[in-house]
């Protein structure tokens, strides 16, 4: 069993972040830096460090949440992804002393549950279901299954119209003739004026960022969120926000396009494009996000992401209440 776990601490930010960098499924979301862009009231951080025999061998970013009336321990409610970061190396036993040893702590401290939703297998440097395993044994269940949609990059660049159905070929073939180009952009701006409508207009809702918090991001991560904005004659028509979530996997975390604009194709042509480029850059893999809410798959979403060659995997949120 772990011999030790202890509370994050500010002092120990850059041991945090050093353990990330070697870990085996460490996503940009784990990071103290990006977990601190948060106003400091948002959220009460609860993180923790699990030693054994005075070695680091466990990160868990959380924080405490009241949720119907209990306390809870969620990893983590500002980041898409949380959960156990761990080496490639850890064995099945010691998964099962990791889960084993939060749980006691848990009880310990008076909170009432726990809820994880840790990265796809997609985001693992070595491919791994140890932890899930032990949560599953030490009776964590599914709260929910969500799909999300990925893309392997595992073609060669001049194969990237091959991976598309017809119609996406036609809409990237029809959005270069019109001459629409792609190229990396710095105008946030003019970006969250394109998603807010989109969003305003399809589905009623504002964006899970401000274009304050949004700029904060990509200030504090200048390499690893990139906009690649779709041009026509010098207006952008569609905008694609990419995280650079670790060496394998780069996120689509923002996807929106202006509705005066469509019959350009700037998302299709956006994607060719992006698609390119993660090959270039060496990332094994696309992730588009999640097309199902609530495991209610949204149906033209679906098939928007598969006109690209996407496939799904699971994206779990598992939990256990006491």
């Amino acid at each position: 069993m772990p011999s030790e776990i202890i509370r994050f601490q500010q002092d120990d930010s850059s041991a945090w972040e050093e353990f990330m960098q070697s870990a085996n499924n460490g996503t940009i979301f784990h990071t103290r830096k990006f977990l601190s862009y948060h106003p400091p009231d948002r959220f009460q951080d609860h993180s923790l460090i699990f030693f054994k025999n005075g070695k680091r061998i466990a990160q868990l970013p959380a924080v405490e949440f009241e949720e119907d009336g209990r306390n809870m321990l969620l990893s983590h409610r500002g980041a898409s992804y949380g959960g156990f970061v761990v080496k490639d190396t850890l064995p099945i036993r010691e998964a099962f002393d990791l889960v084993e040893a939060l749980l006691k702590y848990t009880k310990a401290n008076h909170l009432h549950g726990i809820d994880l939703t840790p990265p796809p297998q997609i985001y693992l440097r070595r491919p791994s279901n140890y932890i899930d395993f032990a949560l599953l044994q030490n009776g964590f269940e599914y709260r929910k299954r969500e799909i999300s949609s990925v893309i392997p990059l595992d073609f060669g660049r001049n194969d990237i119209l091959t991976t598309f159905n017809e119609s996406s070929r036609r809409a990237v073939r029809r959005g270069k003739k019109l001459g629409v180009e792609v190229r990396e952009s710095d105008d946030y701006a003019a970006f969250y004026k394109i998603l807010e409508k989109n969003l305003r207009l399809r589905h009623n809702v504002t964006p899970t960022h401000s274009l304050r918090e949004l700029i904060i991001l990509k200030d504090m991560y200048p390499h690893q969120i990139k906009l690649f904005g779709a041009f026509y004659r010098e207006t952008m028509v569609a905008g694609v926000v990419m995280f650079i979530c670790n060496p394998r996997v780069v996120l689509a975390f923002y996807i929106s396009h202006d509705e005066q604009y469509q019959n350009y194709r700037g998302v299709n042509v956006l994607f060719h494009d992006i698609i390119d480029w993660g090959i270039a850059e060496g990332y094994a893999f696309l992730d588009f996000g999640i097309f199902t809410v609530n495991e209610d798959p949204n149906w033209g979403l679906a098939r928007f992401k598969e006109s690209f060659g996407a496939q799904g995997v699971f994206r779990d949120s598992l939990r256990i209440l006491f």
